[in-house]
């Protein structure tokens, strides 16, 4: 069995003793991720710019994890405020075309980190061969 902690350039440099992602075998576990740039740095704006960062941030994971985005199968979305779900949704559908939509489930927190509006984590598998 294969099992590694996903490091990488690019990634949010966190305070928390937490890892951005862990690899087993072929799948890929993405921590939560947060509007937070490399520096660790909460950066605030509008849920969607918040979203958006997040997801990039999740993506860099996924990336320094030698998995694609299309690799994502499972994306879990918490809020601070389940009134934001729309525009998240918006952006959502951009981001993941409607023939590769991973499985998700969103709910409302009753707090997110540095008083955040949304936070996002997944899974990816990465397909196997035949002969793997």
């Amino acid at each position: 069995m294969r099992k590694f902690i996903v490091k990488g350039d690019g990634l949010p440099q966190w305070s928390s003793p937490i890892s951005h992602a862990v690899v087993v075998d072929n799948i890929c576990y993405l921590s939560g991720q947060l509007s937070i740039n490399e520096s660790g740095d909460y950066v605030p704006g509008t849920v969607r710019d918040e979203a958006k960062r997040a997801f990039d941030n999740l993506f860099a994971a996924v990336r320094a994890a030698d998995f694609s985005v299309d690799d994502i199968t499972f994306i879990d979305i918490a809020f601070a405020d389940l009134d934001d779900v729309a525009d998240v949704n918006q952006l959502y559908a951009e981001i993941f075309p409607e023939d590769r939509r991973p499985a998700r489930t969103i709910y409302q927190a009753a707090a997110l980190p540095f008083g955040g509006r949304v936070k996002v984590m997944g899974v990816a598998i990465k397909e196997r061969s035949l002969d793997s």
